[in-house]
């Protein structure tokens, strides 16, 4: 049985600041020498790659939805091997959602450290302690800790206001310096914050003398192990785009393909660069619409693009990455950006929120789930080859297909059906 201190880091709500948090606690313990591997909650892509910063190791998702529990259960014991400590961050609030982050840290027995943001309370802090500490009684517990204090005085505060016993991690200060910059679907890209590195080392530095900088008490993990995956990959290639447009990547998913054989390169078209030699390709999600004056000028790349489709070759698109194959891109602006063209149509950004949530996907190669989350719809005269479902059993995203193209709104997590994974790349 594995065995590594570990905390689950949580709040009360979305938006307080969770992710600094987490991001903070991993560099403290890092930069003292150790393996920390952090994990989040639900099927995030750019909190992991803060954490992934912080860390130096890549952050994987924990999701008993799309990801499953028996995935789950498996890395967090790779983790306690590998690890002087795992932290895995919740989402939204503790107790919100089916499942949530509560039942998580239960299933898995990582106590919860309570992240909660004070910078408009006093003494209710400690109520609000006492209440996510109390609210579920088999909750594991481990303390508190505030966020966007306004100095050592309302610190002090805070901490008396606990109940006694309930241990005081500390806190972080409400300046802007500290906290990191978003935009409308979360955190910007890592590679995006030219001074991650110096926030996440004051960050640190802050929480340098407080519980945070101790490692927690161990859990013990159940023994567990990675399925075995034949590799119906071996021998191919995969082209995988890998930029500031293309940059909503699952390292589990880049797991998956190395475990089934395949051989993947990076490539930027964002850059200019040229559609590698290979098999197949896969555009993954990320932010076209900030990029699509840019994308635009790539004649070469999508020329190429369409040549790799005619020959028969398997393309898998998903969300920004589909968005590039239609006709045209229509920003936020209104601005109409020529695209693609492999698709017939346009995909247009809105104000508002399109779809959110994990959604399951039949294929012919497979049942597999992922999770879409996009404020663009598309307008197109192409019928659905297929329809992705929600949990609730209602219709969810459509599922494009045109001989080995396959493209949707949907993010595919790959260890959910590595043989459906294989029949969308393969021969």
């Amino acid at each position: 049985m594995p065995t590594c201190p570990a905390l689950f880091i949580a709040a009360p709500a979305s938006g307080q600041g969770k992710t600094t948090v987490t991001a903070a606690i991993a560099r403290l313990h890092a930069r003292q020498g150790r393996r920390v591997q952090v994990f989040k909650c639900g099927p995030d892509f750019l909190d992991p790659m803060i954490h992934a910063a912080a860390s130096g190791q890549p952050c994987y998702n924990l999701d008993l939805g799309m990801c499953g529990a028996a995935d789950g259960a498996w890395r967090l014991a790779r983790a306690a091997a590998d690890n002087d400590l795992i932290l895995v961050e919740g989402v939204m609030g503790i107790f919100d959602g089916e499942p949530s982050g509560a039942d998580i840290a239960r299933r898995f027995g990582i106590p919860v450290l309570a992240m909660i943001a004070a910078d408009a309370m006093a003494q209710t802090f400690g109520a609000v302690a006492l209440g996510l500490a109390r609210y579920q009684p088999d909750l594991p517990f481990a303390g508190v800790l505030a966020n966007r204090v306004a100095g050592p005085g309302h610190a002090a505060l805070l901490e008396k206001s606990l109940p006694p016993g309930m241990n005081w991690y500390g806190a972080l200060p409400r300046a802007a310096a500290t906290r990191l910059p978003e935009r409308h679907l979360g955190l910007f890209q890592a590679a995006e914050i030219a001074d991650l590195d110096e926030r996440l080392e004051r960050l640190a530095d802050v929480l340098a003398d407080t519980l945070a900088a101790d490692l927690p008490p161990p859990v013990d993990f159940a023994a567990a192990f990675a399925p075995a995956i034949p590799p119906r990959l071996a021998g191919r290639t995969i082209a995988i785009a890998r930029d500031a447009a293309y940059g909503f990547i699952y390292p589990a998913n880049l797991e998956t393909l190395t475990a089934l054989g395949a051989r993947r390169v990076f490539f930027s078209p964002l850059a200019g660069e040229d559609l590698p030699a290979c098999d197949a390709v896969w555009l993954p999600g990320g932010y076209p619409e900030l990029h699509a004056p840019a994308l635009a000028q790539k004649r070469r790349f999508w020329a190429d693009l369409k040549a790799h489709v005619a020959a028969g070759k398997p393309l898998l698109a998903e969300c920004g990455g589909m968005m590039g194959l239609f006709e045209a891109l229509r920003d936020k602006e209104g601005q109409s950006h020529a695209m693609g063209g492999l698709l017939p149509g346009e995909t247009r950004m809105q104000a508002r929120l399109a779809a959110l949530g994990t959604q399951t996907l039949d294929l012919p190669e497979g049942r597999i789930s992922g999770h879409t989350f996009h404020y663009a719809y598309a307008e197109t005269p192409l019928a659905p080859a297929l329809t992705a479902v929600k949990p609730d059993g209602s219709p969810g995203e459509a599922i494009y297909r045109q001989g080995r193209l396959t493209a949707s709104f949907l993010h595919l997590y790959f260890p959910a059906c590595p043989d459906a994974v294989a029949g969308l790349f393969g021969a």
